[in-house]
């Protein structure tokens, strides 16, 4: 799948880009599997929400389940994003970030990139993050909503909060915006929140500034967001980088699959 010149124009524009059902049902089913399978891993990459045992984030889920080893290799995904950026990428950060149903929490206004230079001393903003819809996302189970174009007026905040929540995963309410800024830019360029089916997808500018609201549906909304880098821009950490999946640390390019990563995946096992 190759984006059209009209799709890349509106992605420099918005910052974002929808793409409706990019993966189907079969695939879906096979990721939340290795979803729940993941979960299951013990160990620091397995997030929990605040005062729950129910996961609000795991990192690095591609070194351990297969199926998303040949997800971020898939060419209906990869392509794209080479398009976007430069053949030579390799994921810098892999990320499920699960709100469950009936209280999944917020994620607060931020923008990616501020996280990753201060945190990794990652050199420029050449990153395209690919969001993975495994489930389907309303306007009830708390979707990311960004603020179209807001990627074009550079970075917001450039610093930390000094009572930060965590030094590994650098959590979006170190970086908030305030209530000021927000309205500001809310005021400027609007609010803007893509939802579709399952398997939908969306790709979106490091520098764009998003959120979310807490889930009080009865339906889960699990967000998977692979996090490609130009293999050129690689972190320049000053002292003990962030463990490894945090930080991805294979920085080799990444070539297409052949196939869908399913198709791929079966074919191998036969």
């Amino acid at each position: 799948m190759r984006l059209t010149q009209e799709q890349m124009d509106r992605y420099q524009e918005d910052g974002f880009l929808l793409l409706d059902s990019a993966l189907g049902d079969d695939e879906i089913a096979r990721l939340r599997e290795a979803f729940d399978r993941d979960c299951q891993v013990p160990g620091p990459q397995r997030v929990a929400e605040e005062g729950r045992d129910e996961v609000r984030a795991v990192y690095a889920s591609h070194h351990r389940q297969p199926e998303y080893a040949g997800l971020v290799r898939d060419p209906r995904l990869l392509v794209p994003v080479q398009q976007l950026l430069t053949d030579d990428v390799y994921i810098y950060q892999f990320k499920i970030n699960a709100k469950p149903a009936f209280g999944g929490e917020k994620w607060s206004w931020h923008q990616d990139y501020v996280a990753w230079q201060i945190a990794d001393n990652l050199p420029a903003p050449l990153q395209v993050n690919v969001a993975v819809f495994l489930d389907d996302v309303d306007e009830f189970n708390g979707p990311v909503i960004f603020l179209p174009g807001s990627h074009r007026s550079g970075l917001v905040n450039k610093a930390r909060k000094a009572t930060a929540k965590s030094a590994q995963h650098l959590d979006p309410d170190d970086i908030a915006l305030s209530e000021e800024q927000l309205s500001g830019l809310v005021a400027e360029r609007g609010m803007v929140s893509p939802k579709g089916r399952a398997g939908s997808v969306v790709l979106f500018s490091p520098e764009i500034v998003h959120g979310s609201a807490p889930n009080m549906s009865p339906f889960p909304r699990r967000l998977l967001i692979m996090t490609y880098n130009d293999t050129t821009n690689l972190p320049r950490w000053d002292g003990e980088p962030r463990p490894d999946y945090v930080v991805c640390r294979d920085t080799d390019p990444l070539r297409a699959l052949d196939a869908p990563f399913l198709d791929a995946l079966e074919g191998a096992a036969a």
